[in-house]
């Protein structure tokens, strides 16, 4: 593996004038943006379905999945039934967002839910036991913590 020149940026006017973090929130950064891409990941394809599942207005809904297709997070495909009806399915980039719906999840079962407090859990299909924690590592495999990175700018 080559190495990457990297520099430290130590004041906000040294940052390049785009984030990789407000990019991707622009995108999908309400919360009703993300509890779409859940439920499609859940099994929800369909716009009645979300909308029964979110109690969502339906011209909010269809903005919504329209800013989710136009930033292609998700797809539409015919209905597998054969009706009129068109399905929303995620993409590669919206498939991408697995880990950050996980890490959402983890974040609020050890955050917003007393231990005696009834949620859901995610598991693995194939096992049936609960999906390990995420772990942030380094190259050398060590877990790491937020005082243990740093954002550093790219020379190319």
């Amino acid at each position: 593996m080559s190495a990457i020149h990297l520099q430290k940026l130590d004041h906000p006017a040294d940052r390049p004038p785009y984030n990789l973090v407000a990019r991707p929130l622009d995108t999908v950064g309400d919360w009703w943006s993300l509890l779409i891409i859940r439920d499609v990941f859940d099994g929800l394809h369909r716009f009645g379905e979300f909308q029964k599942n979110l109690e969502l207005a339906k011209n909010i809904l269809s903005a919504q999945l329209r800013n989710l297709v136009d930033h292609g997070i998700l797809d539409t495909i015919p209905a597998s039934d054969g009706s009129p009806y068109q399905e929303y399915v995620l993409t590669e980039k919206g498939r991408g967002m697995f880990p950050l719906l996980v890490a959402l999840r983890q974040w609020g079962e050890d955050f917003f839910f007393a231990p005696d407090e009834s949620h859901v859990l995610l598991v693995d299909k194939k096992k049936g036991m609960p999906v390990r924690r995420l772990e942030l590592r380094s190259q050398d495999g060590r877990v790491l913590g937020p005082e243990d990175a740093m954002v550093t700018a790219i020379s190319r």
